[in-house]
C-alpha cells in the first residue's frame, strides 16, 4: 500500500492543499508555502529546505495542525518531502565510530537507545545501512534532529551536505530505530 500525505498552506489545514504519494523535491511549484498536513497512510520525511535537505521529520499517520507548536524545529514552513517504503524483513545497518568506516564498528538489527551505553561508543560518524529504512537521532532516546538513513553507504556524516541547519562541523547519531509499520514515536 503507497503512502498519501495531503499539505496545506496555512495552519489547521486552511487555505491551497497538495496531495501525494511520492517524493516532491520543491512543493514550492503547488503551494507557496505549507504549514500542516495530514498523513492518511504511510510514513514520510518532511525537510524544510527544497531537495531534501535542511531540518528533517518523520511523519506516520496522523494529523499535524501546525508544525512549530509540535516542536519539530522546523523552520518556516515544509518545502520537500519523501515517502518511506515499508520494509519486510530483515533490518541491518553497521554503525562506525569515525568518519569512512574507521573505529569500533557494531552491527545492528534493531533499535539502539544509546550507542553510548549498549556499545560504550562516544561517537557515531558513518555508516552502512544495508537492509531496512532507518532513523537516526543526534541525542540518546530517540530525541533531537532526526536523519533518514536508506540502505547504502554513508562515509561521512559531517560532508553528507545535509544542511542540517545549525549542525555544523561534526555530525554525530546517539540512538538509532528501524521505520517500521507498527513503531510508536
Amino acid at each position: 500500500m503507497m503512502g498519501k500525505i495531503t499539505f496545506y498552506e496555512d495552519r489547521n489545514f486552511q487555505g491551497r492543499s497538495y496531495e501525494t504519494s511520492q517524493d516532491c523535491s520543491d512543493m514550492s511549484s503547488f503551494l507557496s508555502r505549507c504549514h500542516s498536513c495530514r498523513v492518511d497512510s504511510g510514513c514520510f520525511m518532511v525537510y524544510d529546505r527544497n531537495n531534501y535537505m535542511g531540518n528533517q521529520y518523520f511523519m506516520r499517520r496522523g494529523e499535524y495542525p501546525d508544525y512549530q507548536r509540535m516542536g519539530m524545529g522546523m523552520n518556516d514552513c515544509i518545502r520537500s518531502c519523501r515517502m518511506i517504503p515499508m520494509h519486510k524483513g530483515n533490518f541491518r545497518m553497521r554503525i562506525y565510530e569515525r568518519e569512512n568506516f574507521g573505529g569500533q564498528m557494531h552491527e545492528m538489527t534493531d533499535d539502539c537507545d544509546s550507542i553510548q551505553v549498549r556499545y560504550r561508543m562516544s561517537d557515531c560518524q558513518s555508516c552502512n545501512v544495508m537492509d531496512g529504512h532507518w532513523l537516526m537521532y543526534e541525542q540518546p532516546h530517540f530525541r533531537g534532529r532526526q536523519m533518514y538513513m536508506r540502505p547504502g553507504e554513508y562515509k561521512s556524516f559531517s560532508q553528507m551536505g545535509m544542511g542540517m541547519g545549525g549542525m555544523s562541523g561534526s555530525m554525530r547519531f546517539m540512538s538509532m530505530r528501524r521505520i517500521m509499520d507498527n513503531m510508536s514515536m
